[in-house]
């Protein structure tokens, strides 16, 4: 995981794991998911949606 931060370093590095997209990124917690393919994978990844 330390490896993908370093890499990613640059805003024109950064892009969705999924999709590719640029824009919309979480990157809390070396994520680097746009907000779309968050909201579609979120349980996978083990969080839990409240509401």
């Amino acid at each position: 995981m330390q490896k993908l931060e370093t890499t990613m370093k640059h805003r024109g590095n950064r892009k969705c794991r999924f999709c590719g997209n640029v824009r919309g990124l979480v990157r809390k917690y070396g994520l680097y998911i746009c907000r779309k393919c968050f909201r579609e994978r979120a349980v996978e990844l083990g969080f839990k949606k409240y509401g």
